[in-house]
């Protein structure tokens, strides 16, 4: 069998930019003294006079950007998840959330897999933050195929737009001939009658590997992928929780406010199903290898599994 393909999303996020910006010449990209680790770099290369170091000052950079949207530029300011959602938190909610500007956010390094860089600089609490946002649209794509429709997705849509991209190299897995992004949109990647497994981001790989391991159990799990947060598909939520009786929720992310949250507030109200939700559990991460930490916190295929498992 050959080896899956592997990609950083981060590395996604600024190849799209590049594309975008040679048929686009409104689009233009704002960092924060970032660029070689958001990939915005690739960018700024391409097009110089496009792209703004705005220095180690991230709140600065989301005036910038909300001020240039007013001009008919299309911005994406650019830096790690933690700085974006939530040192600069203020200045995306009063100068970019409230008057609704057309401004995009590429918060790269989310998530416990950043790693090394330890507790202090892994955002387990961004999607919580931007959902909380009106008019904030929140996407978490799952593999390079993903995170470069997102943006141009993005790019697209008129209002806020928050876009979470990983530092890790994860598995290339929407090579479907039919697969199609589409903001608010799920996508079942594997039906099922026993329990539905509703995953983000990194995770979308690892519930497909859990689902693999539950047949030969003989659990029959669906699996979908929710790329974009808010709006969520509420829909195919509910439709699934129905359809299967149990949902398990997986996220590189805080049970706290994350899609777990997101997908309970949609049942609760239309449809009470019980829900596991699997993710960074109220607590800080810690340095170490990404692998490492996925395997520790449960988020690799063998972890989502064992949970499930246990839970049903």
């Amino acid at each position: 069998m050959s080896e899956v393909k592997k990609i950083a999303t981060r590395e996604s996020y600024g190849n799209a930019l590049v594309e975008l910006g040679k048929k686009h010449e409104n689009l233009v990209v704002l960092d924060a003294d970032l660029a070689g680790a958001t990939k915005t770099g690739t960018f700024k290369k391409a097009f110089p006079e496009r792209h703004i170091d705005c220095g180690i000052a991230e709140c600065n950079m989301m005036g910038i950007a909300a001020g240039l949207s007013t001009t008919g530029k299309v911005p994406f300011a650019s830096t790690f998840a933690m700085f974006a959602s939530g040192r600069a938190f203020e200045q995306v909610r009063n100068s970019i959330g409230y008057p609704h500007m057309n401004v995009k956010i590429g918060a790269t390094h989310a998530g416990i897999s950043v790693g090394e860089d330890g507790a202090s600089h892994q955002c387990n609490e961004d999607l919580a933050l931007m959902r909380t946002i009106p008019g904030m649209v929140v996407i978490n794509p799952s593999d390079d195929i993903e995170a470069k429709a997102a943006v141009e997705a993005a790019f697209e849509h008129d209002g806020p737009v928050y876009l979470r991209f990983g530092r890790l190299a994860v598995p290339v897995i929407n090579t479907n001939p039919d697969y199609k992004f589409e903001l608010g949109k799920g996508i079942v990647l594997r039906e099922g009658t026993d329990v539905t497994i509703i995953a983000t981001g990194l995770c979308v790989s690892g519930a497909l590997e859990a689902a693999e391991m539950l047949a030969k159990d003989g659990v029959s799990a669906k699996v979908i992928n929710i790329h974009t947060i808010k709006p969520l598909d509420e829909d195919l939520v509910v439709e699934a929780a129905k359809a299967t009786g149990k949902v398990v929720t997986v996220e590189e992310h805080s049970v706290i406010g994350g899609l777990g949250s997101a997908v309970c507030d949609a049942l609760c109200a239309k449809a009470p199903t019980p829900v596991l939700k699997i993710g960074i559990q109220d607590v800080f991460g810690e340095s170490g290898t990404a692998a490492a930490l996925i395997e520790k916190y449960k988020l690799d295929g063998k972890g989502i599994y064992e949970q499930v498992k246990a839970w049903l």
